[in-house]
């Protein structure tokens, strides 16, 4: 049975737990979501040592199931202040399965501010010094990490901006090559990481053995019938893989959805420039690689390897919301500046969303012009030498929107927006302002219905039927999560019915018994209150479940709209849980 690993950094002891009867039927987000719950104050600072960061495979993660190697952390946000699941893919999650982890739990923080890293194996974690590592971006870190410990290893680490312990701070998971291009992004959890000292985690799968489903054949069955659901649909058959997540780019700028210089338009006109379409044929004509999955087991392969002109390695992707954070929100149209940006992001430790975002509101006030892509890049070298302004800019959109006076500054709990308009799809501004992680279009993809026609379709710039449409999918989302499956497999679950029964005979194949599409749900649902009820332990309240004012007054060509989703229906989300 899978162990949990209880790591207390205020003594740098290690203890080994067997997971309680309720733990062993959780993964991914719902068990690093209920042992935050259990076990975190909810008022507590995300600094300090009693918040923790929890570290878990999903279930399904290691056994085998496609597109399976996710891996969520955990923890009280520095960010937001609310509850906080941040995911990624690469190479580590199933290696921890393979370990034999259930979780990792990092407690506590060390007295004397000294860097450490983690040596994970099939026998247990080792604590050891690690202040040779200070200062280092992720790909030097990774770099020296898999030149002592070999290439067989996966790694989990932080760069400068986590051990700044800034808000906007990510955690660096090593990709197939060994590079640390996956990314838990979203919520500052990098700087939790860094508030525990802890700079990297090497992960050694040697000597380990996979999870094995109890039943092998109904495991089997449902795996074959998953696989070939997400083949045969046209998103994660065709589109994901030929062209990336940036095939979103021509579509939701024609939808008049496509955030622009800081959310002040809905159309970008460097579009084109910056597209998946044109991102496909320069990495063609350099060398680089299309259809490259971010783990071994992913059928759906989105990612790419993006090349310079001399094909040169610059960096993966980059994806869709990168593209966007960097491009058409700060009105930069070139790509090689947008993926070196992407690079410095990820060598930082630096949410790429929230990045993009800052940068935005800082050319809103002036610090730089949009368009300006040389600024750009010369405000994140300002964050690898910790300037006040760099540190200004790791903090986040919000922070750096206070700081300068600026009134449009698209957060929510703290949170930056990602790459969608809420008054262009009002749907993903119910989820913006209604998740529990803050601005999160990951906790409930309402551009599915909305803009897509995946999944139904509900009109984009009509209030009605916006609020079910999100709380559907932030349930089947959490769900998703806790199988640690990829988010993109929604595509097909929402169209297919055979891929949600592939997914539940997988489920009912690991444990044994037989698994339902309300089972699958109920987990969203129980992991989704155990995080409500935490923040408002925490002190948010419907207040808090709002988008900023300028949505609803200020009208967004081409359509002239804005957000008119009214708040007392914003209040009904939660209503599944009366």
């Amino acid at each position: 049975m899978a162990v949990i690993y209880r790591v207390n950094m205020s003594d740098l002891s290690v203890r080994r737990e067997q997971p309680s009867q309720q733990y062993q039927q959780l993964g991914g987000r719902a068990l690093t979501s209920a042992i935050v719950a259990d076990e975190v104050p909810a008022t507590c600072h995300p600094l300090s040592a009693e918040n923790k960061l929890v570290i878990a495979p999903g279930m399904l993660t290691g056994t085998g199931a496609p597109c399976s190697g996710r891996l969520s952390a955990g923890a009280k946000s520095p960010l937001t202040g609310t509850i906080k699941e941040s995911n990624a893919g690469g190479q580590a999650p199933v290696a921890l399965a393979t370990a034999g982890v259930k979780a990792i739990v990092l407690e506590g923080k060390p007295a004397d501010g000294k860097l450490y890293r983690l040596i994970v194996n099939s026998e247990g974690v080792k604590i050891e010094p690690a202040d040779a590592l200070a200062g280092l971006g992720n790909y030097d870190t990774v770099a020296r990490l898999f030149k002592e410990f070999g290439q067989q290893v996966c790694c989990i680490s932080i760069g400068q901006a986590g051990e700044m312990r800034a808000a906007a701070a990510s955690i660096a998971v090593s990709d197939i090559e060994g590079r640390p291009t996956r990314h838990c992004g979203r919520g500052g959890l990098g700087a939790v990481m860094g508030a525990k000292g802890v700079k990297a985690i090497v992960v050694d799968p040697a000597g380990g053995r996979r999870p094995k489903p109890t039943d092998a054949e109904a495991f089997k069955k449902g795996a074959q019938k998953f696989s070939a659901a997400l083949k045969k649909h046209p998103v994660t058959g065709e589109g994901l893989p030929e062209f990336g997540t940036n095939v979103l780019a021509n579509v939701i700028n024609a939808a008049g959805a496509y955030p622009t210089r800081n959310f002040s338009q809905g159309q970008f006109e460097g579009t084109e420039a910056i597209s998946g379409e044109r991102q496909h044929d320069v990495i063609i004509e350099r060398g680089g690689k299309i259809a490259h999955a971010c783990h071994r087991g992913c059928t759906i392969k989105c990612s790419r390897i993006y090349v310079d002109k001399n094909g040169q390695y610059v960096t993966k992707g980059p994806e869709y919301e990168t593209i966007w954070a960097h491009g058409a929100d700060c009105g930069i149209d070139d790509l090689d500046a947008i993926a070196r940006m992407d690079r410095m992001d990820d060598d930082l430790g630096l949410d790429t969303i929230e990045a993009g975002a800052t940068i935005g509101v800082a050319m809103e006030a002036g610090i730089i012009p949009f368009g300006d892509a040389d600024g750009a890049i010369g405000l994140l070298e300002e964050v690898a030498k910790g300037t006040p302004l760099g540190r200004l800019v790791a903090s986040g959109a919000e922070v750096l929107g206070k700081a300068y006076g600026i009134e449009r500054v698209p957060t929510v709990k703290g949170q930056a927006m990602p790459a969608y308009d809420p008054r262009a799809a009002m749907g993903i501004g119910v989820t913006y302002a209604t998740s529990t992680m803050g601005a999160d279009h990951t906790a409930g993809y309402a551009i599915t219905a909305n803009i897509l026609g995946v999944g139904g379709k509900v009109d984009p710039l009509k209030p009605e039927g916006q609020v079910e449409l999100s709380r559907n999918l932030q349930i089947a989302t959490a769900a998703i999560d806790w199988a640690g499956v990829c988010l993109f497999v929604s595509f097909a679950v929402l169209d297919d019915p055979s891929a949600m029964e592939g997914l539940c005979e997988m489920l009912g194949g690991l444990a044994g018994r037989p698994f339902t599409a309300d089972d699958f749900l109920a987990v969203g649902k129980q992991t989704l209150m155990r995080e409500r009820e935490f923040n408002t332990a925490a002190g948010f309240t419907a207040a808090a479940d709002r988008l900023p004012d300028f949505f609803k007054t200020e009208k967004l060509a081409p359509h002239n709209a804005t957000f008119t989703v009214p708040d007392e229906e914003l209040d009904k989300v939660y209503d599944f849980a009366d």
